[in-house]
Parts: structure tokens; C-alpha cells; sequence
């Protein structure tokens, strides 16, 4: 007995060693560092989003632009010698905008400057006047007595704090996400709230709202700072205020738009790819060039460096231009969908969703003994100015549907101190990208692929 013991630790401890550890071969490495070096004085990404904005501009979901912005993806990808380009159908209803307009009547008249929520309704032909009811977060609208806003304006003054990793906007966002919800239980006839930034210009930032089945449609808009802190100086005063809307928002038809897909063919196992994933489509009110044209430019560029080498990598590169991030990941869900069949053929993925600061940190979600090779790789980003950081990756937006089948991520942490100051705005142009921010950007997703694409092993599969 004591024999049979003895060797069948002997069996599990020799399977254990044929095991496949993940490993990097050293000559990767010094490739990877060379293709680093490259991305830094190569600039491809910057023009890539200088097209991008310029060819384009506004791609808003189920727009002309967004049409067009499916073409210029397509092209631009042929054009940087993608092995294979192809789109694939992502299905959705759209919404329009419309007028927009928002005045004090009473007792201080002035103008506002508003702009409406993504998917909010219009208000009665020839607009809707009521007294404004304040509230500080939308933790006290829920928590006020029972048909408070009866009849009246909500407006929610929360602030976002600024911070480099985001972290402001989780807690703000909900206000814009459910403060049209929570207003029309409390009888409210419209919901204004103070925008989702961090800057004071007199301009506001949209974003996508949601109604509750059962619960009253509402208009919902967000005020720009400076206007949110001129209805707190008001209220102050202890006299009604009265404001007046006018937003001509309404819903539009179904439409199909599609994920845009560049690849570079693998050499050795083809079928087995790494994901360098941006959103193509952004809001209507700039030219998206922050959100998320940076993101498009980054890992376009850093396949295309890829591409140049004498050989293939191992593995492919697969770049996804997702559709509709905007207005609920549409394009994340629909690529999940159809490729649920594969999943294990996914190696990894990273997206790039937080304008063009620069990385200073490198996260993953892969399994224990992989996590050698993730150190390695963030040893070839060291002269980026990039640390490791955990491994509790989310991967980014578009890649949630995918990380929820358990598929390895990565996260590049861009600095985002200044990020909210355009987000959703009209100044999200292509003039507050920094091309030395963006090469740097492309330099450390060039070693991320690279590396992910030729390393030996896998990252694992089914992670938590």
C-alpha cells in the first residue's frame, strides 16, 4: 500500500513537471523592447486619430457618421496592411437629439446651457416650465419624503472629484444613469443634473440615462458646471425658481451598425489570438477624438508596428473597432455573442478607453503562475514610466461580456486626472491629444501584444 502511495505522488508529480508553465523567450523580450523603441518616434496612432477626427468627426450611434466612421475603419485598416478585415452586424435603436434650450424665468431670469441625456424624451411641444426642487446626491432624492418633487424640476448639484485612475466618476455617474427614474417616482415633471466632469467651462457633458419599466418618462439633461453653480446661488437666496426646458429629444428607428475587425495572421497558431480592443463610435457633441479616437489610434498602431517585423507573431492580433459602446457596450455584447464558440481560443485582451494620459500601470487577470511572465513584460515597460499594479484587472468597458466568460485581461492605466474635463463635451477634440502621450501609449500596447502573442503557455481561462 505504502508502494502504490508512493507512486502515485511520484505520477501526479511528474505530470506537474510536463506540465507547460508560461514562459517569454529572452529574444521576444529584446524584440518587444525594440518595437517599444519604435512606437516612440513612429507616431502612426497619432495620425491614425488626426484621420479619425478629421475625415470624420462625430460618430454618434446610428447617425451618418456613424456609417461613415464604419468605412473609414474598414479602409484605414487595408490601408495599414492588415492581414484580414471584416465587419460584423451589431443591431440597436437609435435616438436623436434634437433643440435643446434651458432658461431662468423667475425671479432671476438668465439662460442656461444644458445638454440632453442620452435616450431622454422631449418635453410638451413648446416646452415645460416648473419650480426647480434641489437635492444634493441622489441618495437624498431616494431618500426624501414620498412625492416631494410633485410637479417640479429636480436638479441634483453633486460634484465629481477629480482623480488620476477615474475613480471620481463611479460615484457622480449615478445621478445621470438613474436620476430620471428616481425624480419621476417622486412625481418630478423633468430632472436636471450637474454634468459628469471635472472642469468649469460653461459647456455640458452628455451620457447615456435609463427609464424603468412602469416608472413615468421623464426629460433629463445635465447643466454645465458653471450653470449648476449658478442655480445653487439662486437657491440660496430662498426664493422658487422657475425654469423653463425645451428639448426636442425623441427616439429613432432600429438600426445596424457593425464591429469593425483588423487582424495580423498568426504564424504558428493562427486560431489563437490576443484582443487589442477600442470603441469606434463617440456622442455627438465633439469629434470624439479623446473618446475614443485615442483609443482607436493605439492599438491600430501597435498592430501595424507588428505587422512590420520580417515574421508573424505566433499567435494573431486582433483588433476590434467596437460599435455602440456609448449607449450600453452594444458592440462588446454582440462580439461576445458571436464568438462564444471560441472563447478559449482568446489568449488575452486589453482595450483602450481612457483618452491619451499616459500609462503608468499595468494590471492583469490571469492565473498564478503567469504572473512571471506579466512582470517580465512590465520590465520591458519600465522606461514608459510603467509599474505593475494587481492582478484585478477589468480589461475595459467593451470587454465586460467577454470577461464574464471567465477570458484573461489586462488593464494599461492611462492618467485620466484631466479626462473628465472633455468627456461627453464639445471639446472633445483632436487638439487636446498629445502625440508624445499617444506614442507612449502605443509603445507600451506594442510590447503587451507582442509579448502576449509569442509567449508560451496561456494566461488560463475560467478566472474569476
Amino acid at each position: 500500500m505504502k508502494a502504490l502511495i508512493g507512486f502515485s505522488a511520484f505520477l501526479l508529480a511528474s505530470a506537474s513537471a510536463f506540465a507547460q508553465v508560461p514562459t517569454i523567450a529572452d529574444k521576444d523580450l529584446k524584440i518587444a523592447a525594440e518595437l517599444r523603441d519604435e512606437a516612440l518616434k513612429s507616431s502612426i496612432g497619432y495620425k491614425v486619430v488626426e484621420s479619425l477626427t478629421t475625415e470624420v468627426g462625430p460618430r454618434m450611434a446610428g447617425t451618418p457618421g456613424d456609417a461613415a466612421a464604419v468605412k473609414w475603419g474598414v479602409a484605414k485598416l487595408e490601408e495599414l496592411g492588415f492581414d484580414k478585415v471584416w465587419t460584423e452586424p451589431v443591431t440597436f435603436p437609435t435616438w436623436k437629439r434634437g433643440t435643446e434650450k434651458a432658461e431662468v424665468i423667475a425671479p432671476y431670469p438668465q439662460p442656461l446651457v444644458i445638454t440632453a441625456l442620452g435616450f431622454s424624451v422631449g418635453t410638451p411641444k413648446g416646452g415645460l416650465t416648473a419650480e426647480i426642487i434641489q437635492f444634493d446626491t441622489l441618495e437624498d432624492l431616494v431618500k426624501a419624503p414620498k412625492g416631494i418633487a410633485e410637479g417640479k424640476i429636480v436638479f441634483i448639484k453633486n460634484r465629481m472629484k477629480r482623480a488620476r485612475d477615474g475613480s471620481g466618476y463611479g460615484p457622480a455617474v449615478s445621478a445621470r444613469g438613474r436620476g430620471a427614474v428616481e425624480a419621476a417616482k417622486q412625481g418630478a415633471e423633468a430632472i436636471l443634473i450637474r454634468s459628469i466632469g471635472t472642469d468649469s467651462h460653461r459647456m455640458a457633458h452628455t451620457g447615456m440615462m435609463r427609464y424603468e419599466e412602469g416608472v413615468k418618462r421623464i426629460p433629463a439633461a445635465a447643466l454645465s458646471a458653471p450653470d449648476a453653480d449658478l442655480l445653487e446661488n439662486m437657491t440660496r437666496r430662498g426664493k422658487p425658481i422657475t425654469v423653463k426646458l425645451d428639448i426636442d429629444a425623441q427616439d429613432g428607428p432600429d438600426y445596424t451598425s457593425h464591429n469593425v475587425i483588423g487582424e495580423i495572421r498568426g504564424s504558428e497558431k493562427p486560431d489563437e489570438y490576443v484582443i487589442l480592443g477600442a470603441h469606434l463610435d463617440s456622442w455627438d457633441l465633439g469629434t470624439g477624438a479623446l473618446d475614443d479616437g485615442a483609443g482607436i489610434g493605439i492599438t491600430v498602431a501597435a498592430a501595424e508596428l507588428i505587422a512590420r517585423l520580417p515574421e508573424r507573431p505566433k499567435r494573431s492580433i486582433r483588433v476590434i473597432m467596437f460599435a455602440n459602446e456609448e449607449q450600453g457596450l452594444v458592440g462588446g455584447k454582440a462580439y461576445a455573442e458571436a464568438h462564444k464558440d471560441e472563447l478559449k481560443h482568446i489568449i488575452t485582451a486589453a482595450e483602450s478607453d481612457f483618452g491619451a494620459g499616459k500609462i503608468w500601470r499595468l494590471d492583469s487577470r490571469v492565473k498564478q503562475d503567469a504572473i512571471p511572465v506579466v512582470e517580465k513584460m512590465v520590465k520591458v515597460m519600465e522606461p514608459l514610466g510603467i509599474t505593475y499594479g494587481n492582478n484585478r484587472a477589468g480589461g475595459g468597458p467593451d470587454l465586460i461580456p467577454l470577461r464574464g466568460y471567465g477570458i484573461s485581461v489586462f488593464s494599461l492605466r492611462q492618467d485620466g486626472t484631466d479626462y473628465f474635463d472633455y468627456h461627453h463635451t464639445p471639446d472633445d477634440t483632436f487638439d487636446k491629444v498629445d502625440k508624445e502621450s499617444l506614442d507612449q501609449n502605443t509603445a507600451a500596447y506594442v510590447v503587451f501584444a507582442y509579448l502576449t502573442a509569442q509567449m508560451e503557455g496561456d494566461f488560463g481561462f475560467g478566472l474569476e
